[in-house]
């Protein structure tokens, strides 16, 4: 499948999460004119530190748009489905296009309920630690998969951390290495402060 790609370092999107941008730049202003024309899907993906692309990103739909009077962009993606990327395919285009496969986590996360109460409880503790005030109460009803592709995108993580997050194959392995990326930075912040 051809879609075009936004390599925008720090803005990892995951499936079922939204992600608001603003697009001034030129090719990417005509990027999102090149989906809006066809299936209005953009792909998601991180560059690594010698500006080659990691092998996993998350494809997105745009769901709604404004356009500012000067011609940029206000979008907003929907991510669909985690993709990888097979090639860069040759364009004429300002934006790359690459040729990606779709990649469906089937896993089911029934009875792991507990899942959850634990995601919500150490998120909680994590805000907390990092003097972060936000009102997780609405989160409380989700289900552990939706719960953490929410903490993924909300949390101050760095992005590094959210790519390997974005990459685990299942839902229940993405919950179980989010608990374990929450407990190490809570963990570091607790001897940060006792060193200081």
């Amino acid at each position: 499948m051809k879609f075009p790609v936004f390599p925008l370092n720090g803005a990892i999107l995951f499936p079922g999460t939204n992600l608001p941008l603003n697009i001034f730049e030129k090719r990417y202003i005509e990027m999102v004119d090149y989906a809006l024309l066809n299936n209005r899907l953009i792909g998601m993906i991180q560059k690594k530190e010698n500006n080659d692309f990691y092998n996993i990103g998350c494809l997105g739909k745009i769901t709604s748009f404004s356009e500012t009077e000067d011609g940029k962009y206000q979008i907003n993606l929907e991510g669909l489905n985690r993709f990888l990327l097979k090639k860069i395919v040759k364009s004429k285009n300002n934006f790359i296009v690459i040729d990606g496969e779709i990649l469906k986590s089937n896993e089911n996360m029934a009875g792991r309920n507990n899942l959850n109460q634990k995601l919500l409880f150490n998120f909680k503790k994590f805000l907390k630690i990092k003097n972060i005030n936000f009102n997780s109460s609405e989160f409380e009803n989700l289900d552990a998969s939706s719960l953490a592709k929410i903490i993924c995108i909300i949390s101050p993580l760095d992005h590094l951390i959210k790519q390997m997050l974005l990459e685990f194959d299942s839902d229940y392995e993405l919950c179980k290495n989010l608990l374990s990326v929450l407990e190490i930075e809570m963990k570091d912040n607790v001897d940060n402060i006792k060193i200081n």
